[in-house]
């Protein structure tokens, strides 16, 4: 059976520090927290636990800084996303869910591209 380590890109790293601090003061970003690590649980137990986003979708920053070739994303409370791919690890019993990003929601419909009606 596989090991499975969860990495956080610096991107994400920052924002789960920014979520560390403000959680003792800001309810909403406890949340996100709590809920960010029960994904990270759920995520270790089902490594496709996340909705996939289509190949054709995946922002190509991600795939020049990365080399990303699959993305899944995870829903938080308050509308904000967490992105996630899956990777080889540095041996052949061990996978990478490397978490790209943890984003609010309009900064998620910028980084897709998506328009405001």
């Amino acid at each position: 059976m596989k090991t499975i380590r969860i990495v956080l890109s610096p991107e994400a790293e920052e924002v789960y520090k920014y979520l560390n601090e403000e959680s003792t003061l800001s309810k909403t970003e406890r949340a996100i927290l709590h809920a960010f690590h029960q994904k990270i649980s759920l995520i270790k137990v089902n490594l496709h636990y996340g909705n996939p986003v289509a190949k054709n979708l995946i922002p190509q920053e991600y795939i020049a800084k990365y080399g990303v070739k699959n993305l899944f994303r995870v829903e938080l409370p308050n509308y904000w996303r967490m992105l996630y791919t899956l990777t080889d690890g540095d041996s052949e019993i061990e996978i990478i869910a490397f978490i790209l990003d943890i984003m609010d929601h309009p900064t998620y419909d910028k980084k897709f591209k998506y328009r405001r009606r």
